[in-house]
């Protein structure tokens, strides 16, 4: 079956469920899925019920599809996304992308928890990601294109919308916010990096590492929308001073960064205009 097919097929079965015509579109990441409860009118449909989706299997990961308002606008919030390293191809991962393009997106914000690199972050930190590392071996886009979803060749020269970016320390200003910005290295996991692994991606420029956010940022640039990316920051990966880390520290530290990243996402929401 041609991948336009089964994106029209979960397109329908999602339309069905709800009359809401979302404009943007929300990936929420490990920890920082409650962002969904705060959608009004909320219509849920489970990934289980969708035609062609993947199951998301990772704790902090709810599984479902939220449509609504939040922020004065309407979004369809994913919460709970898929990752490589789950075992799901890369064109699995950002199936579900094409799928909020087709019902009408124009925007993507993607948001994940991260690892700080940098010295200067720390843990609870939000950063605004500037551009990416692509490491994780492979890309969605390998194999066939199809047109009707993007060129076969996709600028990558400004993944993240500057605009956006722009956008979101105005917000973060205005919240009183402390605000980072930096390069995510996208790995595919399933492990925590080697000390010698994190110096070597500090070195070649990242600022934030984390599992996931990569494949869906090329395809949703593939698809020609637009994008902003943010990282929470749950803790340090200084190959240096690096001690061992469990997924629950992940999450509770996203748990704990929780208020305030709810509150700076709707607050870039009420403030960004969709051309």
């Amino acid at each position: 079956m041609k991948r336009m097919q089964m994106i029209e097929e979960a397109k329908n079965k999602i339309a069905g469920e709800t009359d809401h015509q979302p404009e943007i579109g929300l990936i929420l990441g490990s920890g920082l899925g409650d962002l969904a409860k705060e959608i009004e009118e909320a219509v849920v449909v489970p990934y289980g019920k969708i035609p062609h989706f993947p199951v998301s299997t990772v704790e902090g990961h709810a599984g479902q599809l939220v449509i609504g308002k939040l922020g004065g606008k309407t979004v369809v919030a994913m919460q709970g996304r898929f990752h490589f390293y789950e075992g799901y191809s890369q064109q699995e991962v950002v199936f579900p992308v094409y799928v909020m393009k087709a019902l009408g997106i124009r925007m993507l914000i993607a948001t994940n928890a991260a690892g700080g690199m940098n010295a200067n972050f720390r843990p609870g930190d939000l950063m605004v990601i500037t551009d990416h590392l692509n490491m994780t071996g492979s890309n969605p886009l390998i194999g066939p294109n199809e047109e009707e979803l993007g060129p076969r060749f996709p600028d990558m020269s400004a993944a993240y919308t500057p605009e956006l970016r722009e956008l979101a320390f105005l917000v973060a200003r205005k919240q009183d916010v402390q605000l980072q910005q930096g390069v995510y290295a996208g790995v595919s996991g399933p492990t925590y990096m080697t000390p010698a692994e994190l110096i070597m991606l500090r070195n070649l420029g990242a600022d934030a590492i984390g599992m996931s956010t990569v494949p869906e940022v090329i395809a949703a640039r593939h698809a020609g929308l637009q994008v902003l990316g943010i990282s929470c920051i749950t803790d340090m990966a200084i190959g240096e001073e690096l001690e061992p880390l469990t997924h629950e520290q992940v999450v509770e530290v996203a748990n704990r960064t929780k208020p305030r990243f709810m509150t700076f996402i709707k607050g870039i929401l009420e403030e960004v205009s969709i051309g």
